[in-house]
């Protein structure tokens, strides 16, 4: 009806577009997406920034800034790597690397999920660094929730749901090297019982400036899992750490 009246509506539920995206780097991706930048955008009722890499492309050089983001059903950011590999025979598995995410505020975000960076065992999502973060998110995770550890899907179609509920509200990065996340506020509205952050199978992850508010019953802000060489600094609710050897299990 809005081209009909030229006015701004929110579509009907059945519709469904509060559960398409707004920009999106695949999925059908084949070829290369290189040198991008993504910038003064406004992305409301609808999922999040999705980068993704599934049929054998590489993804890299890519700057996204300046985004708001109000009632965000899902992720606010997915980042995927995986193989589908619908394209020719014998292509080899792609890239995700070289990726900044700065100036992005999000508001009214859906509570099951986080913001998810996920590579594939062996092929890990490399040299990201987001700054200038903040979410808001719904919450209302429990610690059940928190336990929950989210299948693979190595082949499947890249759907910011295809894992399922997150084990973790802010942040899950499983498969990934060279993390870095500075000034980042996160906090949620109803009582959430997940860490802030879940990292499993990561190497070299910086942390720093963060003010994230602790889930309740004294929720961990980081569980971490096979993670080797991290670092948190100047960060409120919990004290700098340094750890370089391989970390199997521990929480902060």
């Amino acid at each position: 009806g809005t081209l009909l009246d030229g006015t701004y509506k929110v579509s009907r539920p059945e519709y469904k577009s509060y559960h398409t995206g707004r920009i999106k780097l695949g999925t059908e991706s084949n070829g290369d997406f290189k040198n991008i930048t993504i910038t003064n955008c406004i992305f409301d009722r609808c999922r999040g920034l999705a980068i993704e890499s599934v049929d054998g492309s590489h993804i890299e050089d890519v700057v996204v800034s300046n985004i708001t983001m109000r009632h965000i059903s899902q992720a606010p950011v997915f980042i995927r790597l995986g193989s589908r590999m619908r394209g020719p025979e014998n292509t080899p598995i792609g890239s995700i690397r070289r990726i900044s995410i700065e100036n992005v505020i999000v508001s009214d975000a859906e509570g099951e999920f986080s913001s998810i960076i996920s590579g594939i065992p062996g092929h890990p999502v490399e040299d990201l660094r987001i700054s200038g973060y903040r979410v808001v998110s719904q919450g209302g995770g429990s610690a059940e929730l928190a336990n929950r550890e989210p299948p693979e899907k190595e082949k499947a179609y890249p759907e910011p749901d295809m894992f399922g509920a997150m084990p973790a509200y802010g942040f899950f990065i499983r498969h990934a090297r060279e993390i870095e996340i500075t000034e980042t506020k996160l906090s949620y509205i109803q009582p959430d019982a997940r860490p802030a952050f879940l990292l499993n199978d990561v190497q070299d992850a910086s942390f720093a400036r963060l003010n994230v508010q602790r889930g309740i019953n004294n929720a961990p802000l980081f569980d971490l899992h096979n993670v080797t060489g991290l670092s948190v600094a100047q960060s409120r609710g919990v004290n700098d750490t340094q750890l370089s050897e391989m970390i199997s299990e521990q929480k902060l």
